[in-house]
């Protein structure tokens, strides 16, 4: 997708998650794009439609902030939640987009965040489990690695998404936006 074709502000767009053998995981229907830039990603999904790899259908309680970068090995899901921002944190390839929706291959480990800040490291098991099964190189794992250790620099400094002035940035863009959909 060239940036002439990219999806503008305030449009929507699908995203589909894959494993390491290019089978779907799961998609999410409508995630309104919030920015689209060379390097990364923001969007806001509130009550989005996601589908399993088996067919099962639910949908999202409450606002979500999603950002990915075509650099890291993560993307970060920002929940607005009545208690606070809790954060789902998946090891993933960096993102593509073209015209069908965003797309990434989720590499298992999780990292969650809760609202009074602790961090929890998720899906060990899986990822070993995956690891065997699809032959995840020595080379993938020290990406993964390294990326975890990235992402909790992150979490601990509360750079980009896990700083509070990122999720009142983007949750009022998004306000901003809806209301301008609303007028139209």
């Amino acid at each position: 997708m060239t940036k002439h074709d990219s999806p503008k502000e305030g449009q929507y767009v699908s995203i589909k998650s894959y494993k390491h053998d290019e089978s779907l995981h799961r998609t999410w229907r409508d995630t309104m794009v919030l920015k689209d830039s060379e390097t990364s990603f923001i969007g806001l999904n509130d009550h989005t439609l996601v589908t399993e790899d088996d067919g099962r259908r639910w949908v999202t309680r409450e606002p979500a902030i999603v950002y990915f970068h075509k650099h890291y090995w993560f993307n970060i899901v920002a929940m607005i939640r009545d208690n606070g921002v809790s954060y789902y944190c998946n090891l993933a390839s960096p993102f593509t987009l073209d015209k069908e929706a965003l797309k990434y291959i989720d590499y298992d480990l999780d990292v969650k965040v809760f609202p009074n800040g602790e961090k929890r490291l998720l899906d060990v098991d899986e990822y070993a489990d995956h690891g065997k099964k699809w032959h995840y190189s020595s080379e993938l794992d020290q990406i993964l690695k390294r990326n975890v250790r990235i992402l909790v620099d992150w979490i601990d400094h509360k750079q980009g998404p896990f700083s509070p002035e990122f999720i009142d940035l983007w949750y009022k863009r998004y306000q901003t936006l809806l209301n301008q959909q609303k007028k139209a």
